[in-house]
């Protein structure tokens, strides 16, 4: 009596790639990888843990799940989007590198941006690095008086609330914090044109860890801040400095 056939089942679990595909715009292209490199001939993290973009789509063409997943290599990308220029297929490889991510415990992800996340998330400024609005606001007019004393920008404004300007401008938190001096270029570019712009009191933090950390509920309540008060004061544009 002949032995019974083999049958080839179709595997029901979603793969790591399928569930990433069903969240990109067009499935983010991952089925369109030439593997020719070129994305890691131009990447700054390739060779970091061995790791290349190349690397990580095939990875995920080939269903090494837990290996994507478990890389630190995840964090070693900047998301910078070379990758996705230099693609002759427009592989969305950043897409892909951001579920990575997404897929750490959050309590396990690199400690420097998730504390710089949940700094961000603990006052209205939205400063990782805590930056509270009344400290903002006294180093914006300590710098501003002495801009002042330079000829030609007696008249120069950093205004912060002010109602109906054209552009909501952000900074980084560094500078107002560390580098104070670095906010005064962009002051008087807009003061040499005669821009009508504004700083807000809340969401005036132009970075966004949480973003880097891959907590979109994080993400979005930042920039949700930002963009109220920034229809909250009637501007008509919004610059991120960053």
């Amino acid at each position: 009596m002949a032995e019974e056939p083999i049958v080839i089942k179709k595997k029901t679990e979603k793969s790591f790639k399928d569930m990433v595909m069903e969240q990109l715009p067009e499935g983010g292209n991952l089925n369109a990888c030439l593997t020719c490199g070129t994305c890691a001939a131009g990447c700054p993290a390739t060779g970091m843990h061995g790791m290349d973009p190349r690397k990580v789509v095939r990875m995920a063409a080939l269903g090494m799940d837990e290996e994507l997943k478990q890389t630190p290599w995840a964090w070693m990308c900047s998301m910078c989007t070379r990758c996705v220029h230099a693609c002759p297929m427009n592989v969305n490889i950043p897409g892909l590198v951001f579920n990575m991510r997404a897929s750490w415990p959050r309590e396990e992800r690199p400690r420097g941006i998730l504390r710089s996340c949940d700094m961000a998330l603990s006052t209205d400024t939205c400063s990782a690095m805590g930056t509270r609005d009344e400290d903002f606001q006294f180093v914006v007019e300590d710098v501003l008086e002495g801009v002042r004393m330079q000829p030609g920008f007696e008249t120069i404004e950093a205004p912060i609330d002010k109602q109906g300007a054209y552009f909501f401008l952000n900074q980084n938190s560094r500078e107002p914090n560390n580098e104070p001096e670095e906010m005064i270029p962009l002051w008087k570019i807009l003061h040499m044109v005669g821009a009508s712009w504004t700083y807000g009191s809340k969401g005036w933090a132009a970075e966004n860890y949480c973003m880097f950390l891959a907590d979109d509920e994080a993400w979005e309540k930042i920039t949700r801040v930002a963009a109220e008060q920034a229809e909250e004061l009637g501007v008509t544009s919004f610059v991120n400095t960053e």
